[in-house]
């Protein structure tokens, strides 16, 4: 007789040989096959690691394997170090000298947090979202500390990847504990430069689509312009960077709510962005809730139902990209409400900056 539940849980066991290529040429770049992976995205279908040859720096290229874990890295952990590492590195560059905790799900930030010491960061980016943070990548733009390792081994968390740009001895050792974690250190510290070809490549049956990497401009107070009348506070404007920078890492289309410290709710990859800033609501009230928080929307609203959800919850600031025919009638709602509206441009710019993103 047979068992199917034995059946269901050895495809997620059973390790997919592979036959690609040792190097890969993409222009003047090559990538070498570093490991091949248990299966790719599904189970039977084979996968590889490959790293660009000439990379340095704080990415992918460079990483090194401290603990293997009982399954190695698999080809999603990879994408959610990587969305991790680029997310983390940015909020490095906005806030000097915080120390940055992201927490990713399936290649979607899930907690987000700036802080000033290893266990508080941690733990604020945990609170954000712990349904979703669990079984997650935690990457970190600090050393792990012992006291940080005891939290990350914790069976209740499922922690599946922690990666950060060092470890301390004895967090090793802590670490080494649960044997299914993976550990993973950068090839060098956030605030260093990273090199690579700069370019995102997706498959397209038939071709590829290629661009050059995106990086947001909005690094500072004075890269972006109000529009309402009601003028942001400080607190507020430095919210607005924090949840704008968040939002250029994650799915279209992308609402952030969030304090200047932390993420409330994350509203990612759906269809309306009604819909997505409606998730971001809801998912806050796992953790810290909507209240006084600034919302960031990728993309221009084309109808002022964002602004007025908003407003309903709590919401003080909106910052977002101009650009709908409708911009007028929802920047008259925000006034209408006493929302601050924070646009994505410097002033005296005409276009704002947009934030797609689709992986």
């Amino acid at each position: 007789m047979s068992k199917p539940e034995r059946t269901v849980r050895s495809q997620y066991a059973t390790k997919v040989r592979e036959d690609f290529p040792d190097t890969l040429k993409l222009g003047e770049s090559s990538f070498v096959k570093m490991f091949p992976m248990r299966y790719g995205e599904n189970p039977g279908y084979p996968a590889a690691f490959y790293q660009e040859e000439d990379a340095q720096g704080p990415n992918m290229g460079r990483i090194r394997m401290l603990q293997e874990g009982t399954k190695g890295l698999s080809y999603i952990n990879v994408g959610d170090m990587d969305l991790g590492q680029r997310l983390a590195r940015k909020l490095v560059q906005v806030f000097p000298g915080r120390h940055v905790c992201v927490i990713i799900k399936h290649e979607m930030p899930s907690g987000v947090a700036l802080g000033d010491d290893p266990v508080g960061t941690f733990e604020k980016a945990w609170k954000c979202d712990a349904l979703s943070n669990f079984g997650g990548v935690d990457v970190f733009s600090y050393t792990v500390t012992a006291p940080l390792a005891r939290l990350l081994v914790e069976s209740p968390r499922n922690v599946e990847v922690v990666y950060a740009p060092d470890f301390e001895p004895e967090a090793l050792e802590i670490l080494a504990a649960r044997k299914v974690l993976r550990v993973v250190r950068m090839g060098a510290p956030l605030d260093a430069p990273s090199l690579d070809n700069g370019l995102e490549v997706k498959r397209v049956a038939g071709g590829l689509l290629v661009q050059k990497r995106f990086d947001s401009k909005i690094v500072s107070a004075g890269s972006v312009d109000v529009v309402s009348v009601r003028k942001p506070t400080p607190e507020e404007v430095q919210a607005a960077l924090f949840v704008w920078t968040v939002a250029c890492f994650t799915r279209s289309n992308a609402v952030i709510i969030g304090t200047a410290d932390k993420t409330h709710g994350i509203g990612s990859g759906q269809r309306s962005r009604i819909d997505s800033a409606e998730d971001a609501i809801r998912l806050s009230r796992r953790g810290y809730g909507p209240e006084g928080c600034v919302l960031a929307s990728d993309a221009f609203m084309p109808f002022p139902d964002v602004v007025e959800l908003a407003g309903k919850h709590g919401i003080t600031a909106i910052i977002y990209p101009l650009g709908s025919v409708r911009d007028q009638e929802v920047i008259d709602k925000a006034n209408e409400l006493g929302l601050a509206m924070i646009i994505t441009r410097k002033p005296g710019e005409l276009d704002s900056e947009r934030c797609f993103l689709h992986r």
